[in-house]
């Protein structure tokens, strides 16, 4: 028996949903550079044809894998700092940036001190920390960026971080390439005092995992917070949360990121006015 086959009429709904069937299925691409400041989304060609129209600074983000209390996930830093590195990368208008360092510092092994106190918090000591620094910043200035941006979203970073820009500006007194360490993103941003004008106190305000942490992660990834399990210190003792992150909000978070990328692009652009004046010619 023979079958007839009806032919198909392609109209241009049926051609267009077709070509788009082709390119999602790979077989069409019309692949664009994407509008991303993250290296790590972009190819090495893209780079190298960013560096040579300008883009000749980046962002070295550090974070930390420790814990954050029990409301909170032990990539609270990376979440934040990421999302910061970006925001600053793109008010410079040339940047871009690297990979968040998420092992740093956070304390002894045997005992375990600090934050090791709790699972799934990861360790480095810091002259091994340092050397991840030096060698990211190594590795870049190589390829052509001139202004390494050192920045970091946890206390027991910031140390290690200055001393490599100290070290590398040092051995490249007589190149044009820089090392930034941007202290004021984390220590001088106002966010605390901004916290103790909206009625905060010490008590309240905390430190680690308290107002200013939850805020912010609640902001930029709140699907990273465990709602039911935020009390004032943590809800029981040991909890790892200092302060009462129930006062924690979004919106608040929002301010002290901005206040945070603020600090960082306000030093970021004095360092860079003060390399200027001190470039070789």
């Amino acid at each position: 028996m023979t079958r007839t086959m009806t032919p198909i009429t392609l109209t241009m709904p049926r051609l267009a949903w077709l070509a788009a069937t082709l390119t999602l299925g790979g077989v069409t691409t019309f692949a664009q550079t994407p509008d991303t400041t993250f290296l790590e989304a972009l190819t090495w060609t893209e780079v190298r044809d960013a560096i040579q129209a300008g883009t000749t600074t980046v962002i070295i983000p550090t974070a930390g894998t420790e814990q954050k209390g029990p409301h909170m996930v032990l990539g609270e830093h990376r979440f934040v700092v990421n999302h910061a590195a970006d925001l600053i990368a793109r008010r410079l208008g040339n940047a871009l940036v690297a990979p968040v360092i998420t092992h740093v510092p956070e304390g002894n092994l045997d005992p375990p001190s600090g934050h090791m106190r709790y699972p799934g918090t990861i360790t480095l000591p810091n002259e091994y920390f340092m050397k991840v620094i030096e060698y990211s910043a190594r590795s870049l200035a190589v390829h052509g960026f001139t202004d390494i941006v050192l920045i970091g979203d946890s206390g027991g970073n910031q140390r290690g971080m200055q001393q490599v820009a100290e070290l590398l500006n040092a051995e490249w007194a007589m190149e044009p390439t820089r090392v930034h360490f941007v202290g004021d993103y984390y220590s001088n941003n106002g966010f605390r005092e901004w916290l103790e004008s909206q009625g905060e106190t010490a008590d309240t305000l905390g430190g680690h995992a308290g107002i200013s942490d939850t805020s912010q992660l609640l902001y930029v990834a709140p699907e990273h917070i465990r709602d039911d399990r935020r009390a004032p210190l943590g809800g029981f003792d040991g909890s790892g949360v200092s302060g009462d992150p129930t006062r924690a909000s979004a919106e608040r978070g929002r301010r002290g990121i901005a206040l945070k990328v603020e600090a960082a692009v306000r030093q970021i652009e004095t360092l860079m006015a003060e390399r200027l004046t001190r470039t070789p010619r």
